[in-house]
């Protein structure tokens, strides 16, 4: 059975961010071209791993002699995006993701695939004519001060949640917090 790509070569917009609040808040990666929205479930920890990784690549590319694919240091001030999801669908909860770099177009390229545990919820699934699942991925192509403005407002999101207790390091919630101090 074919995979549904859900490609993006060139996107408009490509950013993580949440719905709810701090503490049930759920991460969502949301990319967009034209009229063409998906927006896939993401884990924090996923969140926080792919902007790390994403500076990694670009940071090793600017050690590259003579930077030959223009890699910015910081992101560029006229690609900084903070503004909100835009109406989200979730397509699917991502599971494995791999990233890479094009050296042929210098694009940061991101895959994801869906959870494929049989715990996840059947009614979240696409399902063809027959009634079958439908396998699908998001593949994405981003230029370096794209991919460098991602991984800056993708930090930011993740950074932006419950405040850590200073004597235990657990969160602390909205509605308070009990203290668990490590027996010495």
């Amino acid at each position: 059975m074919p995979t549904r790509v859900h490609e993006f070569a060139w996107p408009d917009r490509v950013v993580v961010g949440t719905i709810g609040l701090p503490g049930a808040r759920t991460f969502y990666l949301q990319v967009r071209a034209g009229t063409q929205i998906v927006s896939i479930g993401l884990e924090k920890q996923q969140s926080a791993l792919l902007a790390e990784k994403i500076d990694e690549i670009l940071d090793e590319l600017i050690t590259v002699e003579g930077n030959p694919f223009s890699v910015p240091t910081g992101t560029p001030i006229e690609l900084v995006d903070n503004d909100q999801l835009e109406a989200v669908q979730e397509q699917f909860r991502a599971g494995a993701m791999s990233l890479g770099w094009d050296p042929t177009t210098a694009q940061v390229v991101i895959e994801a695939y869906p959870i494929t545990d049989a715990d996840a919820d059947d009614d979240d699934e696409s399902l063809d004519e027959g009634g079958t699942e439908v396998p699908e991925m998001l593949l994405v192509r981003m230029p370096v001060g794209t991919a460098r403005a991602f991984a800056k407002r993708t930090r930011e999101i993740v950074g932006a949640g419950r405040p850590a207790c200073p004597l235990c390091g657990y969160p602390i919630d909205a509605d308070g917090h009990i203290c668990t101090l490590p027996e010495v």
